[in-house]
């Protein structure tokens, strides 16, 4: 048995220290059994090392058994078997050889050593090492360590903790320890290689090394520096970020809240131009439903008078002859007349102006919008600045009242263009005449312009009323008069062709006021409302106004009082203050108003206020004429009372404005049918 000893040391696996039992290689050439290995590397994952000379392999080997080590393995076993066979040996306590026994505790150590990621003694190739000799290039454990640290000889040897791979500290060409830096080159020399780097100033490993820490500690700190600075970058251009995403969807919502109110404000326009032609058609077909009444009572009278005749010419007594037709001879049979009836062709023709007006403004503005838009995308360099300039085409409310503040001259309206425009549209007509029906007094709009005698082809007995208006306009303050007094004098019949759809813009709205109704209905809000921040809102005052501002034309609006206490109607400038005591309704010159104050009744204007009777009415009307310069407000009961009225003479564009004070005070926009 003990010739079979040196080849049992080498079949040994270094891990269980036992004969190999399927053994496989690694690619560092070490052998181990299947299943010892296994179990090693996987509690190492995910860096796995060879257990004797501690090889790093960055993936798992895929090993494969060794057959002819398997074979000499099936050998030995087999010898030792017959071995057994033939002499028994002597045994210690636990059943095996104490030589082996000894033999195996100090491989299993070294083996636990090894699988920990120690370095092991070069001597004993056993015990763990203490040092590393940099001079003998040699690992001890501390048995071993003893002549280093006792023999005077081995003074001048350079000791320190143990290193694992010795092979990187000696020269690959020289063979000796590389103990210095060249710094031009930045690589660690031996003694030797000295020699090829006169030139280089070169400092020992250790000075590298002190000179190296500090430098790294140093750029470390830079590093930091701008680690932090990045850092705080990031973190900037996320708020950004985030910012630019929520103004982005706060205008858009923006975007479709105006692009809401411009379809309202079409809607509201279509229905109130074809309720009109409704309203045309039905006078029209009424009148004609009374004349075919008429005709048919006059149909039957000469049908049976008819038939009277015809049997009167049958009868042969002469005397009863002569007696029925001289009664019958004494009727008067009148003509069938049909009056004439037909639909107000100039007033349908400018209904119809207007929405081809609109129609064709919109897309001048949105044509205009997408050249220019062009235009500054082509010709811009600075993509910023290009962004920045692409705006509306024609001034806004809110642009217009900055320059008016400004004191420059406010931008040209959208009013001048459909002039233009109109003056076009009738030249064309000129070229290509139709016939329409004679218009009559009473068919002619209220809103419609005549600009001679002859386009309207009058019948001769309205030539003088005409000549009579054109005289009128020649003197304006004599026609403003005589206009004013033509709409007091009309019935609320009469008011309602004028009337106009009021929405409450809600931009303007006083975080006091709550709006309802699709913002028909202002009240005072018990809580304040939670509207988005914006300039044209009123933050001293309780007060809204109306949506759509008016430069020309009349219009006529009714509203209804819940409280008729503390609350007030009127009318102001767009550029009317939204801040401080001067933004109230009438307290300034921008503005005209009716104002309930508890029991008393006021008007005021230029903060001059004057007293007027008391009226139970809950409904008011507005009436507001533009170009003739006056406000007209209503008491709206069984008939039509005058409240006030004002003449001013009008710059900017007028908006409907509400106040509210007290709670439970509610105004309401009223319907006009």
């Amino acid at each position: 048995m003990a010739e079979l000893q040196p080849l049992t040391d080498e079949l040994t696996c270094s891990i269980c220290l036992e004969v190999f039992g399927q053994p496989v290689t690694t690619p560092c050439g070490h052998n181990f059994c299947s299943s010892c290995l296994d179990e090693t590397w996987t509690a190492q994952s995910p860096r796995f090392f060879c257990p004797q000379c501690r090889a790093c392999f960055q993936t798992r080997p895929q090993l494969k058994k060794n057959t002819v080590l398997c074979a000499v393995v099936e050998q030995l076993r087999q010898s030792q078997s017959r071995w057994d066979a033939e002499s028994p040996r002597s045994e210690s306590q636990d059943g095996e050889p104490s030589a082996l026994q000894s033999r195996k505790g100090a491989r299993a150590e070294a083996a636990a050593a090894a699988a920990a990621g120690a370095v092991l003694c070069d001597y004993c190739l056993q015990a763990p090492a203490a040092k590393t000799c940099l001079t003998c290039l040699v690992s001890f454990c501390q048995e071993h360590l003893r002549p280093h640290l006792d023999n005077p000889t081995f003074q001048g040897h350079r000791l320190q903790p143990p290193v694992g791979d010795l092979s990187r500290l000696k020269c690959l060409e020289h063979g000796r320890l590389r103990e210095f830096f060249c710094r031009p080159h930045g690589v660690c020399i031996c003694c030797v290689c000295l020699a090829g780097h006169k030139t280089c100033p070169s400092v020992t490993t250790d000075v590298a090394l002190t000179e190296l820490k500090s430098k790294m500690k140093q750029q470390l700190t830079t590093v930091y520096e701008h680690f932090n600075k990045a850092t705080s970058a990031l973190k900037d251009v996320n708020l950004k970020q985030h910012a630019v995403q929520e103004t982005a969807a706060r205008k858009m919502d923006l975007l479709k809240r105006e692009y809401e109110e411009m379809k309202v404000l079409i809607e509201s326009e279509e229905k109130s131009s074809l309720w009109k032609l409704k309203e045309e058609e039905k006078r029209v077909l009424d009148k004609y439903d009374i004349v075919q009444q008429v005709l048919l009572k006059k149909k039957k009278e000469i049908e049976s008078m008819k038939e009277d005749i015809e049997l009167l010419l049958t009868k042969y007594d002469d005397i009863a002859f002569l007696e029925k037709a001289s009664k019958l001879q004494e009727l008067f049979i009148k003509p069938v007349y049909v009056p004439k009836n037909e639909l107000n062709q100039e007033m349908i023709h400018s209904i119809y102006q207007n929405a081809f007006f609109l129609k064709e403004v919109l897309k001048h503005k949105i044509n205009v919008f997408q050249e220019k838009k062009t235009e500054e995308a082509s010709n811009s360099d600075d993509s910023g600045k290009c962004f920045t300039s692409i705006g509306p085409t024609y001034p806004t409310r809110e642009y217009r009242q900055k320059q008016i503040h400004k004191g420059d001259k406010p931008p040209p309206k959208p009013q001048k263009y459909q002039q233009d425009k109109s003056g076009v549209i009738e030249r064309k007509q000129e070229k290509k005449p139709k016939k329409p029906g004679p218009p009559t007094a009473s068919t002619l709009s209220p809103n419609s312009r005549v600009d001679s005698v002859t386009d309207l082809n009058l019948k001769p007995e309205l030539l003088e009323t005409t000549e009579k208006a054109n005289a009128l306009s020649k003197n304006p303050a004599s026609r403003r008069t005589q206009v004013l007094e033509v709409f007091l004098a009309k019935s609320r019949s009469e008011l309602l062709q004028y009337g106009t759809r009021v929405v409450l813009d809600s931009n303007t709205a006083n975080y006091k006021v709550a709006l309802s109704e699709n913002n028909t209905v202002a009240s005072v809000a018990t809580v304040p409302q939670a509207y988005p921040s914006h300039p044209q809102r009123f933050t001293y005052c309780s007060q809204v106004l109306g949506l759509q501002g008016y430069q020309s034309g009349v219009h006529y609006w009714e509203v209804e009082l819940q409280k008729n206490t503390f609350c007030g109607i009127g009318v102001c400038y767009g550029s009317m203050d939204r801040q401080g005591p001067d933004s109230r309704l009438g307290r300034n010159g921008s503005s005209w108003c009716v104002e309930w104050f508890n029991t008393k009744i006021s008007t005021w204007h230029n903060d001059v206020e004057k007293n007027l009777p008391l009226t139970k009415a809950t409904r008011i009307g507005v009436l507001l004429n533009y170009e003739d310069g006056f406000v007209i407000f209503f008491a709206i009961t069984d008939k039509v009372n005058l409240i006030y009225k004002y003449k001013a003479e009008f710059l900017e564009a007028l908006y409907p404005a509400f106040w509210v004070f007290s709670s439970g005070t509610t105004l309401s926009i009223c319907p006009l049918k």
